[in-house]
């Protein structure tokens, strides 16, 4: 099974945001990565069911996330 990479940022506010290169205007904030995460999962849903309720395609996840640095 195929996932979506997701990217979690850190706000200037503090908060996160979040957002997958595989879906363009997918996005998410949370005031905890795991806030961000949470929000991500349910707004990748509702991306994908509008997608799929439209008619169009629902893309392949292609990206991939590699920890090269660790910080």
């Amino acid at each position: 099974m195929s996932a979506y990479a997701v990217i979690i940022e850190r706000a200037e506010d503090g908060g996160f945001g979040a957002w997958s290169p595989d879906l363009p205007g997918c996005v998410a904030l949370g005031d905890s990565r795991e806030d961000a995460l949470a929000e991500m999962r349910e707004a990748i849903a509702f991306h994908l069911d509008g997608l799929r309720e439209a008619g169009e395609p629902v893309p392949t996840p292609t990206a991939e996330a590699v920890d090269l640095f660790a910080a």
